[in-house]
């Protein structure tokens, strides 16, 4: 019986230090990235860590169901990518805030779900990984810069990836401080005591158009949508309604002390809403209840953890966090290039956003989604004219084309998700995404 008991609990725990381990490093990149200094980036991963306990415990207690909550770990790459934008750290700031209100929008306004549904998928994707790539060449960077470091951490991600996955970062992570303790790196003393710092947020347009509009649309379609996606296949009817609100808030809540953002978990998701959690769905959400204590307690040490990175040589940092992200990396081609009919314009968007290139203070990620969506039109416009046979007859339209095209009309916000229906892409891999029906008013 004690064991049952403990069961979720011992879950929920091991789920958060996995979380925490394998992408903490990416965070105070982007933070840092984004001009943030070492006080206001441990702020800003205490700041994560605190809303994410609340979101879960509120989710939780409220649905009792396991809906694990996470930070925004392709938006944090998406920081790095981006770099400095005009108006400095506290214009971030306020594009973090921007972001929080758009999620809480999308969770109460149908018309800006509709508009976050209606970008294709690929294209989605293709974006995703193109903020990607320059993170996850950063391994191959460390090896020729720093080979007796990056050496045995890349060995060792080898190793556990093939015995142990889910621990390849965090084993990864304990080589990096070994061999950086082995070569007498001295590290800064750092107190444990939770500082978080208060930033007045500033708004630019540069800032809104290269960090806001970004990161909303990679947490809502790599975070969010996947996060539901492995639920809805444990048979859980997801209350995603309640869960943009809630992370919406706890991350406008959490932008002035450097939290970027909050939303449901893809990869703890899966440990958590699991049989190993609990063997009774109904039991399960306890888990979720202790991931929010275990990084409520991780937090605590945002200080620590941010003087060893800061210690650190830059490039194994963020050779540490490519490994963590070639999966996501992976996940993100396969999304974006597995249909003929929209490879033309992922191709783009793709190549756009991995060039890195900022035009008019504005990130390549959002000119990779203008520049996909300009050749996606003009794609769909010559295929909308297909070649006349030659026997004289016009070739019969797809059915295939006109149901994919009739969902795309019709898709809105899922109050409730239940079921599956097409492939998602999620830092953890592909997954099915829900299809979109309302919620019950059990769920709801």
């Amino acid at each position: 019986m004690m064991v049952r008991t403990l069961q979720p609990v011992l879950t929920g725990l091991v789920s958060a230090v996995v979380g925490y381990a394998s992408a903490f490093s990416i965070v105070l990149a982007g933070l840092r990235a984004v001009g943030a200094d070492s006080r206001q980036a441990a702020s800003g991963l205490l700041a994560l860590c605190i809303g994410i306990a609340i979101a879960a415990a509120v989710l939780s207690v409220r649905y009792r169901m396991p809906v694990a909550i996470a930070w925004s770990t392709p938006g944090a790459a998406l920081l790095v990518a981006t770099g400095h934008v005009e108006g400095g750290y506290p214009a971030a700031v306020g594009a973090f805030a921007v972001c929080g209100v758009l999620t809480v929008l999308a969770g109460i306004v149908p018309w800006l779900a509709r508009g976050v549904a209606a970008i294709p998928g690929p294209v989605a994707a293709a974006m995703l990984a193109g903020v990607l790539v320059p993170l996850c060449t950063a391994p191959l960077r460390a090896m020729a810069e720093v080979p007796l470091l990056a050496g045995p951490v890349t060995l060792t991600w080898a190793v556990l990836m093939r015995y142990a996955r889910q621990w390849a970062i965090p084993g990864a992570l304990v080589a990096a401080v070994a061999g950086l303790a082995v070569g007498g790196t001295a590290f800064p003393a750092a107190s444990l005591r939770p500082d978080p710092v208060f930033t007045m947020p500033a708004v630019t347009l540069p800032a809104l158009v290269g960090i806001a509009l970004p990161l909303f649309l990679v947490t809502m379609a790599g975070q969010n949508v996947p996060g539901a996606a492995v639920l809805s296949t444990y048979g859980y009817s997801v209350p995603l309604r309640g869960a943009l609100v809630t992370t919406g808030l706890v991350s406008t809540a959490a932008a002035p002390f450097g939290g970027h953002a909050v939303n449901l978990a893809a990869i703890t998701a899966a440990l958590t809403a699991g049989p190993d959690a609990h063997p009774d769905p109904a039991r399960r959400w306890i888990a979720t209840l202790a991931l929010g204590a275990g990084q409520l307690a991780l937090g605590l040490g945002a200080a620590f953890a941010t003087a060893l990175v800061v210690a650190s040589p830059p490039v194994l940092v963020t050779a540490v966090a490519g490994l963590a992200l070639l999966p996501a990396l992976a996940s993100s081609l396969a999304a974006a290039f597995t249909g003929p009919d929209l490879r033309e314009a992922a191709a783009v968007t793709f190549v756009v956003t991995a060039s890195a290139t900022s035009i008019a203070g504005i990130g390549s990620a959002f000119w990779g989604l203008v520049a996909g969506s300009l050749a996606l039109l003009l794609t769909r416009r010559a295929a909308s004219r297909p070649p006349e046979p030659p026997d004289g007859r016009q070739e019969a339209p797809s059915p295939a084309r006109g149901i994919a095209a009739a969902r795309r009309r019709l898709s809105g916000l899922p109050f409730g998700v239940s079921g599956t229906s097409s492939r998602t892409v999620t830092a953890a891999g592909t997954h099915s995404a829900p299809s979109l029906s309302p919620t019950s008013p059990r769920s709801e």
